[in-house]
């Protein structure tokens, strides 16, 4: 899943794995140690999960999308309007800074103060980094130009395409399944 920050990557890609029996790694959960520190074991881990037979992650960290994109057979990205990703990102933030829910390796998020305005404040990274996705669509077709890519601009492509073609490819695999 490509997206900018609070666009739904990690939130379509387990409904993916739900839908389509996948496993589902979080690379949030990677990359970030006690302290929001990064863990020095991210990039061996991030291969490791390029290198297993099924998965399902989001399209994100520098060290990882080489990897990941070299590896992977689909990829999904989210176009939302800045609108959508920013009141999704701030909802997100507010609600994980007021019940202190405990994130990856035991962080929980910055004061909203930071978060909003700090130098890696998650919402002012969303702001300033929402049209980076865009840009990296060409790279990626110069890079891997037989890659399928599904560009899902709106909430409502992202349901149709739930309730289509990934309900459809889910129903072929139980079928196969169940033979």
């Amino acid at each position: 899943m490509a997206g900018p920050s609070g666009s739904g990557k990690t939130t379509l890609a387990r409904r993916l794995g739900t839908e389509l029996d996948l496993p589902v790694t979080e690379l949030d959960g990677l990359f970030h140690g006690p302290n929001w520190t990064p863990r020095p074991e991210f990039e061996a881990e991030a291969r490791a999960l390029a290198d297993s037979r099924r998965w399902v992650t989001e399209f994100q960290y520098e060290l990882a999308r080489p990897v990941l994109l070299a590896r992977c057979h689909l990829l999904v990205v989210l176009l939302l309007p800045r609108r959508v990703v920013m009141t999704r990102v701030v909802r997100r933030t507010v609600r994980r800074r007021i019940t202190r829910e405990t994130l990856w390796n035991g962080n929980t998020e910055t004061s909203l103060w930071h978060a909003a305005v700090g130098p890696d404040g998650i919402i002012r990274w969303a702001w300033q980094t929402h049209a980076d996705t865009a840009h990296r669509l060409a790279e990626i077709g110069r890079a891997r130009p037989e890659l399928p890519v599904v560009v899902l601009p709106t909430p409502a492509a992202v349901q149709r395409w739930l309730s289509g073609p990934v309900r459809a490819a889910a129903m072929s695999a139980r079928g196969r399944d169940h033979r």
